[in-house]
């Protein structure tokens, strides 16, 4: 073999290691816009939509403008739509948050960026070709090689972006990190190529190239800092925590004259320390007190704890299982010093032991006892005496409700239903017929099941399809609300088996009493929160919220919070 035909055959094995490693940096990319516009605009379907069918089409109008590249500037046309990738891909997260926080532009600035990277992928694609035709013997195998190599990149890319971008490092880190790729991409292809004088050598190009690898590195180390100062100006009060995990972003602000912490997740306001109290303990108690039998307690979501905390006020209460999504969140609850405060350190108690693995099954129960005697006892739990008092066994398990209730055996006589708002298909299908239908199987007889339902005055069709969704899946319903300052006028619905009848659970409300201590709440305040104005209630859509047709997205989304 030649000289030049090695020379040849590492230069085509170069364009297909290249086009593998643009196919991959290039889905990347494209995942990276389509989770940036869910995050700002919410609707993730919509977004993901919206994100890919414009890259798509900005991608053919670069496929058309390729052809007015003369052939000697192709080496350098690569070279330069790898280093335009770098830093519109690597800055895109960055700037848009930033036009987020400071204009009401910011969805042209989304949309220019997913424009621009479209066409540069566009423009990547043949470019490579007709380089790489130079190097290969048939059009057919040129084709074939280059394309193989842009779909198995295109996969890997996906791989990489799920299980370890999405999981360990945040939007804007990752984008650095793809910009990274992008730009070494151009990097070797500059260097082999003039090293072997196939392009002349062009001092401009690569003083354009040193710039950008300052720019790409310095943009990497300062990312996580400027997230949090980009961050701010989204927010009324001082950032303390920002934490980006896996499933979701987690803010927490703390207003120290007031002494007032709010919790946010993925910008959404989920509790204000001032005001939290009549949210969880409307939340809660209703439903303990109600509850005929409240010896085992299941609460899906909470994962700030604060549910918990009231649900572990009561003596009868022998097991409680709270399933959150998200194991950042319930350690964040369990150890942030201002969250532990809200919660009454309700992760750390005695009682709760937190359970973590891949398997549903939560092993053996180990009954826990704690001395009641205030001072010189040990707490160990050998033996029941008459000086113990058994406490409830507390687990904490991170995964997916729905696929908990699929896989867990038993039943619930109280079941507390504490989800963020249904503002993504992944939460909507927390609210629909066939998730209520499971939760039907693990309530108890004689069960509760309370749902936080959005507001029924700045969300009515919402709240009003989340009832309905739960009385189709076999359960009576009684909806209540209450104004909570911080969300405004808030509602919830109490559900349970149609064996007992809707006048029995009415009797026991008119001489309803609490046995535990509230901040807030009173029987005869619940007893108000049963009212609703003239016509809160009515309306003329008929609409059930299941997997397959996620009605409530849409409503939630596009009809809710705004005055009808």
């Amino acid at each position: 073999m030649t000289t030049q035909q090695k020379t040849f055959n590492f230069a085509a094995g170069l364009l297909c290691a290249c086009m593998f490693a643009s196919g991959a940096c290039g889905i990347i990319l494209e995942y990276i816009q389509a989770s940036l516009a869910s995050m700002i605009l919410g609707n993730a379907f919509e977004q993901w939509a919206m994100v890919i069918g414009l890259m798509m089409f900005w991608m053919g109008f670069g496929s058309l403008i390729q052809a007015k590249i003369t052939k000697p500037y192709l080496i350098h046309a690569f070279i330069g739509i790898e280093i335009i990738l770098a830093l519109a891909g690597g800055f895109s997260p960055t700037l848009t948050y930033l036009s987020y926080g400071y204009t009401g532009h910011y969805s042209l600035v989304l949309y220019f960026f997913v424009s621009l990277i479209g066409i540069m992928i566009g423009l990547e694609i043949p470019v490579i070709i007709r380089i790489n035709n130079d190097y290969s013997r048939e059009l057919s195998t040129n084709l074939g090689s280059i394309l193989s190599a842009d779909y198995i990149g295109s996969l890997a890319g996906s791989l990489i972006y799920v299980f370890i971008l999405l999981r360990y490092t945040p939007i804007t880190e990752a984008a650095f990190l793809t910009a990274g790729m992008n730009f070494f991409l151009a990097l070797v292809t500059f260097i082999y190529f003039t090293r072997k004088k196939l392009i002349p050598k062009n001092i401009f190009l690569f003083f354009f190239m040193g710039i950008t690898l300052v720019t790409i590195l310095y943009g990497y180390v300062n990312n996580r800092q400027w997230q949090v100062k980009i961050e701010q100006p989204l927010y009324d009060d001082p950032i303390v925590e920002s934490l980006t995990t896996q499933y979701q972003h987690i803010v927490i602000t703390h207003y120290k004259p007031f002494d007032e912490t709010r919790l946010f997740l993925n910008g959404n306001l989920q509790l204000c320390s001032t005001d939290e109290d009549r949210y969880h303990e409307s939340l809660v108690h209703p439903a303990m007190a109600l509850a005929k039998i409240k010896n085992r307690v299941l609460i899906l979501g909470g994962g700030d704890g604060c549910a918990l905390r009231e649900v572990l006020k009561y003596k009868q209460v022998k097991e409680v299982m709270l399933v959150d999504l998200d194991p950042a969140m319930t350690k964040l609850a369990a150890s942030h010093p201002l969250l532990t405060r809200i919660n009454q350190n309700a992760f750390k108690d005695a009682r709760v032991k937190t359970l973590s693995g891949k398997g549903i099954n939560p092993g053996p129960d180990r009954q826990i006892y704690i001395n009641i005697k205030k001072s010189g006892s040990d707490q160990t739990p050998a033996s029941k005496t008459p000086s113990t008092q058994h406490l409830a066994d507390v687990k904490v398990m991170n995964i997916d409700a729905d696929l908990f209730l699929g896989q867990v055996p038993g039943y619930w006589d109280v079941i507390i239903v504490d989800m963020p708002d249904p503002s993504t298909p992944e939460l909507t299908k927390l609210y629909s017929r066939e998730f209520y239908k499971k939760i039907k199987q693990h309530l108890s007889q004689h069960g509760i099941m309370v749902v936080q339902s959005t507001s029924p005055y700045l969300a009515k069709q919402s709240f009003l399809c989340i009832g309905r969704t739960i009385e189709s899946a076999g359960l009576m319903t009684l909806a209540f609300h209450e104004n909570v300052p911080s969300f405004g006028d808030w509602g919830w619905y109490l559900a349970w088996h149609p064996a007992i009848q809707k006048s029995k659970i009415m009797e026991k409300i008119a001489s309803l009493k609490f046995s535990v201590d509230t901040r807030f709440l009173t029987p005869e305040l619940f007893k108000s929160q049963l009212v609703f104005g003239k016509g809160l209630l009515a309306t003329r859509k008929k609409e059930i919220n299941t997997i397959l047709y996620p009605v409530l997205l849409t409503i939630y989304n596009h009809e809710s919070w705004l005055l009808e």
